[in-house]
């Protein structure tokens, strides 16, 4: 499944738009990592369980976003883009969307020689 941010492929050509597709998880944060993280947050550093569970959160979404998309019969998805928001205290939605669709390899026209 090709996948990008910007509104088309440089390569490929949209021959049909498909629509919105999405893929979402919520995750708490675990008592053991709170714990650790505020230690780490005392004296400074990178808070590495918390790193761990937005990478694994992020795949998440991708994942269930692509699975949609390719029920959809999508060759990509553009527009891709991510957005968080808490649900509750101590947990929050990652969600991972852009627009499905149908492509094709462009056509390059035969180079003259010189």
């Amino acid at each position: 499944m090709l996948m990008t941010t910007q509104d088309r492929f440089e390569d490929q050509e949209i021959t049909q738009t498909l629509g919105l597709v999405k893929g979402s998880t919520i995750r708490a944060k675990h008592l053991g990592s709170d714990i650790l993280s505020v230690l780490r947050h005392m004296v400074g550093g990178e808070l590495t369980e918390y790193t761990k569970m937005l990478d694994e959160s992020r795949e998440q979404a991708l994942d269930r976003m692509i699975a949609e998309a390719g029920s959809q019969n999508a060759d990509g998805i553009v527009g891709l883009r991510f957005t968080t928001s808490t649900v509750m205290q101590g947990s929050a939605e990652l969600l991972a969307y852009g627009t499905a669709v149908r492509l094709r390899p462009k056509s390059i026209p035969p180079t003259e020689d010189a």
